[in-house]
């Protein structure tokens, strides 16, 4: 005669702590087993329940939550609110004098806007801002304009090279071999556009020594 006294209870469920059931139900040979789950378990999986429905009531119904688009607009709209400030105020005591004869003599300054030229505008402008790249003996040209031949297709005054800067190339601008210069307003504040500008000028000192 076979032991059975220590094989599981039959049931539906679990009912009491502690105790095991081997299900009625079999599949295939599969038999399952049911312990009753413990109390903190329980208060956690009914408790993400209830806050669910909470938050479903808030969020849909009074609109108490902000969506994640909403958040995203609302800081890139305070993010470009805040540069167009900063760029009024820069263009307040900015101009052609002020950037030949202040912001390029400044050491500080030029320091800065070659940190920026080397962080943002090698690729396209090369180190030495000649738009070619040496590799051996071999010369590549880039994709962007030469900064010291004294050729700006978009006028030559330390302004017209803010704006391009800031804004990039004009909407009907051909662009040189179908490349644009991009609008670097969107990643660089007018404060840094204008140490690149300062950086650019101190390069070519004497193109820019002779204006007025």
């Amino acid at each position: 005669m076979s032991d059975t006294s220590s094989e599981p209870k039959r049931g539906d469920f679990a009912k009491h702590k502690g105790e095991v059931i081997l299900r009625e139900h079999e599949y295939d040979g599969i038999q399952e087993y049911d312990q009753k789950l413990p109390n903190w378990w329980l208060f956690t999986f009914y408790g993400a329940i209830a806050w669910f429905a909470i938050y479903w009531f808030l969020y849909y119904q009074t609109h108490s939550f902000r969506s994640d688009r909403e958040i995203i607009v609302a800081e890139m709209s305070a993010i470009h609110e805040k540069k167009a400030k900063e760029l009024e105020a820069t263009l307040a005591s900015l101009n052609d004098q002020t950037l030949i004869n202040q912001w390029s003599t400044d050491a500080g300054i030029v320091a800065n806007g070659e940190v920026i030229y080397t962080t943002n505008c090698v690729a396209c402008h090369g180190a030495d801002l000649s738009a070619v790249m040496v590799a051996g003996e071999v010369k590549i040209p880039l994709p962007g304009r030469s900064l010291i031949d004294g050729v700006w297709e978009y006028g030559n005054k330390p302004m017209d090279i803010f704006k391009i800067i800031n804004a990039g190339s004009p909407v009907d601008a051909k662009g040189l071999n179908g490349a644009k210069m991009q609008a670097w307003n969107v990643m660089l504040t007018p404060k840094q556009v204008a140490e690149v500008t300062a950086y650019i000028i101190a390069k070519n000192p004497k193109e820019f020594a002779a204006q007025p």
